[in-house]
């Protein structure tokens, strides 16, 4: 018998508000700004690429491109698709 398996897309878990800012959260603690990128990809999948990219007013293809593991995103950019998933980036005291 052979074992048959699928790859894993963490965008079919984020189904909820919750899990979508602990997902940003932890991916923003992690310190790596491609973490922080593919994150964002994996939620912007999980809302609608398109959504997101009709939200940011940004083009589709740049914003998967953006968003890839070679993307390289200005903070305007970052700044748009976390406010179109519904957070906000928020500084605190460490």
């Amino acid at each position: 018998m052979t074992t048959k398996t699928s790859p894993f897309e963490m965008s079919d878990y984020l189904d909820s508000p919750e899990m979508i800012q602990e997902y940003i959260q932890a991916a923003i603690e992690d310190g790596d700004s491609v973490t922080l990128r593919l994150a964002l990809a994996d939620v912007a999948k999980a809302k609608g690429m398109g959504v997101i990219a009709e939200n940011t007013k940004l083009n589709r293809q740049s914003l998967y491109k953006s968003l890839s593991e070679n993307g390289n995103p200005s903070f305007n950019t970052i700044n748009k698709v976390i406010t179109a998933c519904g957070l906000k980036l928020q500084v605190t005291s460490i």
